[in-house]
């Protein structure tokens, strides 16, 4: 394709009158006197309902907003992306992610992870024995199956549970381990690079647990890696499944990190439904045009958010309690991805990039930060994620109304009282509204939505990178962390070079091993 990389966000003439139609945005108090906003301001794709008519924008800014996409040449990148052109630079590295769930494709990189499912059926079918499955890894290898997993677990099977451990600290291996029959219990130790320092150390926690209780590691530890690592080892490990060089790690869950996890705890089906989903939203994101885009207009509000209504932070916000970690996995995935301050040609830019994103579920996120929200200083966007019916299919009507009622209700009260606000002759009463917010609703949390909602963010994620002219694939920043703490492990150890400030922090830490 014929592309052109090096722009970046200012270059485009759409910025210009971006910039000029910031300087006026719709006022949302005035709402209630614009109701029509409501059925102008919709999109519906892939099962999903996008309302954004309480987002601050117009028709004159959406007209401007697609432009910008199609002078940054948003949808042939994604095109690109999808095709396997090497748009990861900075690694000279493909970023297939999507092939992993395209079951309708027949491309090399589909037959690999067609492949990796095939293993993944036969070795479910050979530890049936097993109850108890526990991911041990750290990162996207952790949040993205953790949320995955949280999020469908109403079809867990009989006798089938999930464990994780990721953190370096050792109380949280040691609370996983407490109550776990190690006999019946599977251990999957995710590192693509097989050298990950914190996974590494929790294995070996792992493995002297097993020895202690006179089992073999070797019949319980798998490895998921890539191809070649010191973890592709077999005479380590029951089985060694395969990350790919071309798929990130915050873009694993619904390969074998999250596969393996699903299958054994859900079936096998469950995780196939779940990839029908993303693949179909992979579909969607690549083909429909811009103004028909689910992930282009999130991707697109959030740009008009950021860029030109100087709005540094989002809320994802789910009404489900079953997508309780799936803020934290997007957090990754967004601050990660586009936490940058250099374009593709490794120039500074002159703009801001990825927002800080945070959230909980609803309606608890109510009686907490919503305060600050409704009556803070600093306007703070929301994308509300919601649905019209509930998992386990049990309720109870209580004073007229069901919970599933209540928990719609407050979703789209919120949503009004964020626009409109409230005033009021008591200045500590008054909600000054005006916060811009948007609703995406979906019919039931079940796998295939599951898997849309997912590749839904991860596309958004990569468009906002496109028009920022920005790698979004890369994660140096977090290589600087890991490289000095290895000095500082030195210096506890009474070793390696000087290293005066670390010296001198133990000091006042009162650090005694």
């Amino acid at each position: 394709m014929n592309i052109s990389w090096t722009k970046t966000l200012v270059d485009h003439p759409a910025y210009q009158k971006l910039k000029t139609l910031s300087k006026n945005p719709f006022d949302l108090t005035s709402l209630p006197d614009h109701s029509e906003r409501i059925d102008q301001f919709m999109l519906e794709a892939e099962g999903w309902t996008y309302l954004y008519g309480t987002e601050r924008i117009d028709p004159s800014v959406m007209d401007a907003l697609y432009s910008l996409a199609k002078e940054a040449e948003a949808l042939p990148k994604m095109q690109a992306m999808q095709a396997g052109e090497e748009i990861n630079i900075s690694e000279k590295r493909q970023v297939l992610h999507t092939a992993m769930r395209a079951l309708s494709s027949s491309t090399k990189e589909a037959n690999l992870a067609k492949g990796e499912i095939e293993k993944i059926k036969k070795f479910i079918k050979e530890t049936e024995e097993f109850t108890d499955y526990v991911t041990v890894a750290i990162g996207g290898s952790d949040l993205g199956p953790r949320a995955l997993f949280q999020s469908l677990a109403y079809l867990k099977k009989n006798g089938r549970n999930a464990h994780f451990i990721s953190n370096v600290d050792p109380d949280d291996a040691a609370a996983v381990l407490k109550g776990l029959d190690l006999s019946k219990t599977l251990f999957a130790v995710v590192s693509k690079s097989g050298t990950t320092l914190e996974t590494l150390t929790n294995e070996t926690i792992v493995r002297e647990a097993l020895e202690d209780k006179g089992l073999d590691p070797k019949n319980h530890i798998l490895a998921i890696t890539q191809k070649g690592s010191q973890m592709d080892d077999l005479s380590r490990y029951r089985a060694c499944f395969y990350l790919f060089d071309f798929v990130g790690g915050r873009y694993s869950a619904t390969a074998a990190p999250g596969g393996l996890l699903l299958s054994f705890t859900l079936g096998i089906e469950p995780y196939l439904e779940l990839l029908k989903g993303a693949e179909a939203m992979d579909n969607h994101a690549r083909t429909a045009p811009p103004e028909e885009n689910l992930p282009l207009t999130l991707a697109l509000l959030g740009i008009w958010n950021r860029n030109f209504l100087d709005l540094p932070t989002v809320a994802v916000i789910p009404y489900s309690e079953a997508l309780a970690k799936l803020p934290a996995h997007l957090q990754q995935l967004d601050m990660e991805s586009n936490g940058k301050h250099v374009d593709r040609g490794g120039k500074k830019v002159s703009f801001q990039t990825g927002p800080i994103l945070w959230g909980e579920p609803g309606t608890n996120a109510q009686h907490s930060f919503f305060q600050l929200i409704h009556q803070g200083t600093s306007p703070i966007p929301l994308e509300f994620i919601a649905f019209r019916r509930n998992q386990y299919q049990k309720d109870l009507d209580v004073q007229g109304t069901s919970s599933e009622e209540k928990l719609f209700a407050n979703v789209l009260a919120q949503s009004i009282a964020f626009a409109v606000g409230e005033k009021n002759d008591n200045p500590n009463k008054e909600c000054l509204g005006n916060r811009p917010s948007s609703l995406l609703v979906g019919d039931r949390l079940d796998p295939k939505t599951m898997g849309s909602l997912f590749a839904l963010y991860e596309h958004k994620v990569a468009f906002q990178g496109f028009i920022w002219g920005i790698n979004s694939f890369d994660q140096e920043g977090v290589q600087l962390g890991k490289r000095l703490a290895a000095g500082v492990l030195e210096r506890m150890q009474g070793e390696g070079k000087p290293f005066p400030l670390a010296d001198r922090l133990l000091e006042k830490a009162k650090w005694a091993p």
